[in-house]
């Protein structure tokens, strides 16, 4: 395969990200998007490409602007996932997706994992005639995402009100850009953010019924099925989804790369 660095112009500062395009026939294309803080290098967009390009899918993967969780890049100002807003993060998707549509790639297929998945529901909403969509570890979604911590004691773990209390005080004094230390993952967030991420972020499973594309909803059997409810997003979604839970399996799919490869190809060759 052929690989280059590409930038996806926005409205601020540009999306870095990677094209990988097979050296034999293209059939197709497929759009990545990344989990949060996470960026287009880690995690399954790392891994991924080199299958996708032989089953003849030219594959994108890019950095929205909340990649990583805090970073600095054309000046000395303060960015990344720490200041990430939801409408911000699909904005970007549908940069990406403009941006494949001019380079002749419209419509490609969809991946997401995690944050990415939920993002990516949005997405196949907002574009109907997405042909196929991939979600790996796709979150809840909704109000009830960060609710609760689930079995891996996430986001603000025990700390919930406390630190919602914190950050409406602060975006009331016109403070939200002030970073919060959280106790679970993400570890740093602005009040502003924070907030945001509790009232914005796409619900998957309300969003499951308007998806008409075939979908394929995988789990790792050792994350959390409340946080990560891929058998009851196809409840939701109807007979054209498929799950797969990967035995022995984490959230970041370490050392059984190869098996979700062989779950994701499998699925593919069916629709493309």
């Amino acid at each position: 395969m052929r690989t280059r660095l590409i930038s996806i112009p926005t409205d601020t500062f540009p999306l870095d990200g990677v094209m990988y395009e097979p050296d034999s026939k293209v059939i197709g294309s497929a759009l990545y998007f990344h989990g949060n803080t996470m960026n287009f290098y880690t995690g399954a967009a790392r891994f991924l490409p080199e299958a996708m390009c032989a089953l003849g899918l030219v594959f994108v993967a890019f950095n929205r602007r909340g990649h990583d969780i805090l970073s600095t890049r054309a000046s000395r100002q303060a960015v990344g996932g720490a200041y990430q807003t939801v409408a911000e993060s699909v904005a970007d998707n549908a940069y990406a997706a403009t941006w494949m549509k001019e380079q002749g790639y419209a419509n490609p297929i969809i991946l997401g994992h995690s944050y990415g998945g939920m993002l990516s529901t949005q997405h196949v909403v907002d574009h109907p005639a997405t042909p196929a969509l991939i979600l790996l570890s796709a979150g809840r979604g909704g109000i009830a995402q960060d609710t609760t911590g689930g079995t891996e004691k996430l986001f603000a773990m025990d700390r919930l009100e406390e630190l919602t209390i914190q950050a409406k005080e602060l975006v009331a004094k016109g403070r939200g850009e002030d970073l919060i230390m959280m106790p679970g993952w993400w570890y740093i967030s602005s009040a502003t953010s924070f907030l945001d991420r509790l009232l914005h972020v796409p619900d998957t499973i309300a969003l499951a019924p308007k998806i008409t594309c075939p979908v394929l909803a995988i789990r790792g059997d050792l994350e959390d099925v409340h946080r990560y409810p891929a058998e009851e997003f196809q409840a939701a979604c109807g007979q054209h989804c498929h799950v797969e839970i990967i035995p022995h399996c984490d959230h970041f799919y370490n050392q059984r790369e190869d098996a979700v490869i062989q779950v994701v190809g499998d699925w593919l060759k069916k629709y493309i």
